[in-house]
């Protein structure tokens, strides 16, 4: 199984989460790119340690909105969303080059992410760049979403994430950050549950139901407080119970 979270989301003198904590304990990283969060020096920084450490490196790509973090759905039309997600692939894939890494998959962040779920349109926008710069770079999303319908449609590599430390709806989908409950703390409970999904491949959703969800990959939120201490508790949890960490990519 692959634990991933999302790194490098600093920004100049702004400090996101505390990435060097998190790297000895993920086999991902999901690495910003500079439109939602990331700056270059940051960019480098990050590929650096994650080369340094053997972590593979994603291009954690999102709207063009720094100062709403990537959390806010923008209504971009196909060339204005084709060349952002083209922009942030090419500025990652260069930083990451230069420090021996590659840019070995795709993630989405916040906004993008939850909106390509559904939006099929936007979804189309974001798989054609990724194709138009590598037809060969896998995908990693949720379940079931567009995204990655239309990413493994157009040929490339699909990978399934699931959440160990967010809320499910009984439909499958997440608790909106935004919601009370929308994320969970307590490193226990987010351990049981990583275990069972990556043992069971289940997770109990908010009303108690059982929902079976195929993941090649578990996140851990990296810019929470306390995520590397969440991580430690999951890593632990998932040796215990005899699970492999290696990374999809």
């Amino acid at each position: 199984m692959d634990l991933n979270a999302d790194l490098g989301e600093s920004f100049g003198t702004w400090t996101m989460g505390d990435d060097a904590a998190m790297f000895p304990l993920i086999t991902s990283a999901s690495v910003a790119c500079g439109l939602h969060a990331g700056d270059p020096v940051t960019m480098l920084d990050t590929c650096r340690a994650a080369y340094e450490l053997d972590v593979r490196v994603g291009a954690h790509i999102g709207y063009p909105d720094l100062a709403g973090f990537g959390l806010r759905s923008l209504d971009m039309s196909f060339d204005d969303l084709f060349g952002a997600v083209l922009y942030q692939l090419g500025a990652l894939d260069g930083v990451a080059h230069a420090v021996g890494a590659s840019v070995d998959y795709v993630k989405l962040h916040g906004a993008l992410y939850d909106r390509t779920v559904r939006d099929a349109e936007q979804a189309s926008a974001v798989i054609a760049a990724i194709q138009a710069y590598d037809p060969g770079l896998p995908v990693l999303g949720f379940p079931g979403s567009a995204l990655l319908a239309i990413a493994e449609e157009a040929g490339h590599p699909v990978f399934a994430e699931a959440f160990a430390d967010r809320a499910y709806l009984p439909d499958g989908t997440l608790v909106p950050r935004s919601q009370d409950g929308g994320r969970l703390h307590d490193d226990g409970q987010i351990a049981e549950r990583a275990v069972r999904l990556a043992t069971k491949s289940e997770i109990e959703a908010v009303d108690g139901t059982v929902l079976r969800i195929e993941a090649h990959s578990l996140s851990i939120a990296g810019d929470a407080p306390g995520s590397a201490a969440t991580a430690t508790a999951v890593r632990t949890a998932l040796a215990d119970a005899g699970v492999e960490l290696e990374s999809f990519a």
